[in-house]
């Protein structure tokens, strides 16, 4: 990890030189701007000749954003540019429990991102040499095509898609939303569930023919490798497929020596292959959730399994289900928990459902592309398929409205996390081998756990104050009661109100103080006790903070300097900070990270002539103030 990271930081001019740019992928689509993967190549000073470019020691990923304009969307992978940029090293809002944007990008190979202004680039070649993973995401780009013109629109071309080729850029903020809260999400990532399905597939059309002549088997086996390893070429080679068919590639080897079934082993040198290729995929999400979900159905599937009651073949088919969403959910709840500060508590109804109707999917797609020769026929399944998806969509959202389908607000640390996983573990040993010590001990971890969680609910739970958040869309106060409440209240100034955004970056943080959702208010409106909003001014437990968002001002000022404690000024204020003086005595100011560079840059120069004290919220991050 430290070579990656080695080879990822590079220290960028803090000015706009000329850079030597191959786009590494076709345009993303933002709703402001296109977004390029792109490799920077070579670069040059500010005044010296486009022909002088030197090359960099290696090739720099970075994130490009250009305007959405016709130039731009004529681009496409494997261009070349010359591009004038600046581009930045990757950094956090200072937010806290905010998720680390920059680390992220870090951890995935990215450089740097900048913006590519309309004018400051031009198209200097094409570069038709692909890479291996580039030639596959082209692959699967042609995949997402044939779905589009066979049809699939909106949501179904969107959760197609993502289940069969794992290409989720099409899924809506709502449908995406419907599998987080059912626990289908896991659906949406390809992953082990669905290389199992297509190597079930395999494995059954190949097993007559090696029945019939033994000697074929190792022959037939290296094909059925062979096709996994190709799906997995068309999704992209993306960690969790590349994951999951080394796991089936050694079960399809293991399979010549049927003694040697899958085993915690042969899960760990699938980890070690794949970390000693691309050791950042230990701090990738999915790779922790994909392999601890393989972990727990390989040690307690057999433990639930033994439990199935009678012998009847669809019971014992439905308790295969229920036994192995129970031990992946294990397994993974408390990751769940961490990360996304929620539990689905109808995923056993929900896998009941969408597992066996993805397995369904996943044959009709391989009909599908197997009908391309034919296309009426592909045109008529293409229809079956699309309702199928469609369906499955429906019964979803129908789960998603019922009563607490999903527990919100939820909050973990890391130790509460390894005690867990211990406490999982010390009972299964004691499963095994049922010794009144090791049940003292399973019990001794579970009493830990329960005491550390309420400790840090009570040591976590923030006094009376106030927070300012480096939030570029929402300009506000936040107001916590404290003292044990878990009341508090937001104050937008009125220019700006993204509170939709503010919600998202600030929820764990929210989740880590046990606070309740907060009420949003804005700068006119009315506050309840123990608060008074009226004209952009808030008052609270005797501060006063005043939200400076524009140029008007209230229609009545008093004869002597009003006293502020915070000025908070956001981009909507144009004017000075000495013209503010004779009508407000001013404590600190706060400049929000809506302003522009310039014009934050020309406040805190103002400030410092006038001695007053001030906090660049884009540079400092959150600001922080205890009143009890």
């Amino acid at each position: 990890m430290s070579l990656h990271l080695l080879r990822v930081r590079y220290d960028f001019p803090d000015r706009a030189v000329v850079w030597d740019v191959r786009l590494a992928d076709g345009p993303e689509e933002k709703p402001g701007s296109l977004l390029f993967r792109a490799d920077l190549i070579a670069s040059c000073g500010e005044d010296e000749a486009v022909d002088t470019l030197c090359p960099l020691p290696r090739p720099l990923r970075v994130l490009l954003y250009f305007p959405k304009d016709s130039a731009a969307f004529r681009l496409k992978q494997g261009h070349r540019l010359l591009a004038r940029i600046v581009p930045n090293l990757p950094a956090s809002r200072g937010n806290p429990d905010e998720f680390d944007y920059a680390r992220y990008l870090l951890m995935h190979g990215i450089s740097g991102t900048a913006y590519v202004p309309s004018g400051q680039w031009l198209v200097a070649g094409y570069d038709s040499r692909r890479t291996l993973l580039q030639a596959a995401a082209a692959c699967r780009a042609k995949v997402v095509g044939l779905y589009r013109n066979l049809g699939f629109r909106g949501d179904e071309l969107a959760v197609l898609s993502a289940l069969t080729i794992g290409e989720r850029q099409e899924l809506s903020d709502e449908i995406n939303q419907t599998y987080i809260t059912t626990g289908a999400t896991h659906v949406l990532s390809l992953s082990g569930l669905h290389i199992g399905f297509l190597y079930a597939l395999f494995y059954a059309l190949c097993a007559p023919l090696w029945r019939k002549k033994a000697g074929l088997k190792p022959w037939l086996m290296l094909v059925v490798v062979l096709l996994l390893w190709a799906f997995a070429f068309i999704t992209g080679l993306e960690s969790p497929v590349v994951r999951s068919v080394i796991m089936f590639s050694l079960l399809a080897l293991s399979t010549l020596r049927p003694d040697k079934p899958i085993t915690l082993n042969t899960l760990a040198a699938t980890a070690f292959l794949m970390l000693v290729c691309r050791p950042e995929w230990l701090f990738d999400v999915g790779f922790q959730l994909s392999f601890l979900a393989v972990a727990g159905i390989l040690l307690l599937h057999p433990v639930f399994r033994s439990w199935c009651p009678g012998s009847n073949r669809v019971m014992r088919y439905v308790w295969g289900l229920f036994s192995v969403s129970v031990a992946a959910q294990i397994a993974t709840a408390p990751l769940i928990v961490f990360y996304f500060s929620r539990f689905p508590t109808h995923f056993l109804l929900t896998n009941l459902w969408v597992v066996p109707l993805v397995s369904l999917v996943m044959y009709a797609a391989v009909i599908l592309l197997l009908l391309t020769p034919f296309p009426a026929l592909q045109g008529l399944w293409a229809s079956v398929l699309q309702w199928m998806v469609a369906t499955q969509n429906h019964v979803l959202q129908r789960i998603e409205h019922l009563p607490y389908a999903s527990i919100e607000g939820l909050w973990t640390n890391v130790w509460e996390i390894l005690l867990f996983y211990l406490c999982v573990l010390l009972l299964l040993s004691f499963y095994h081998r049922p010794v009144p010590v090791r049940l003292c001990r399973a019990l001794g971890v579970l009493l830990l756990l329960v005491g550390s969680h309420a400790y840090s609910s009570l040591a976590d739970r923030p006094p009376c104050g106030l927070r300012f958040y480096n939030v570029r869309g929402c300009p506000a106060v936040h107001c916590i009661e404290g003292n044990g409440s878990r009341r508090s209240w937001v104050v937008c100034a009125d220019s700006l109100a993204d509170s939709t955004r503010l919600q998202r970056s600030l929820a764990p943080y929210w989740n880590h103080l046990r606070l309740s959702a907060p009420v949003f208010l804005s700068g006119a409106g009315q506050a309840p006790w123990p608060m008074v909003v009226r004209d952009d001014l808030v008052r609270f437990h005797g501060q006063s903070i005043f939200l400076l968002s524009g140029d008007c001002w209230p229609s009545s000022v008093t004869g002597h300097p009003f006293r502020v404690d915070y000025l908070h000024v956001s981009s909507g204020y144009r004017g000075r900070l000495d013209e503010l003086l004779p009508f407000l005595d001013i404590g600190m100011v706060v400049l929000d990270a809506s302003l522009s560079a310039w014009h934050r840059r020309r406040l805190a120069e103002e400030c410092v002539r006038l001695n007053l004290p001030f906090v660049q919220l884009a540079e400092e991050g959150c600001l922080r103030i205890d009143l009890s």
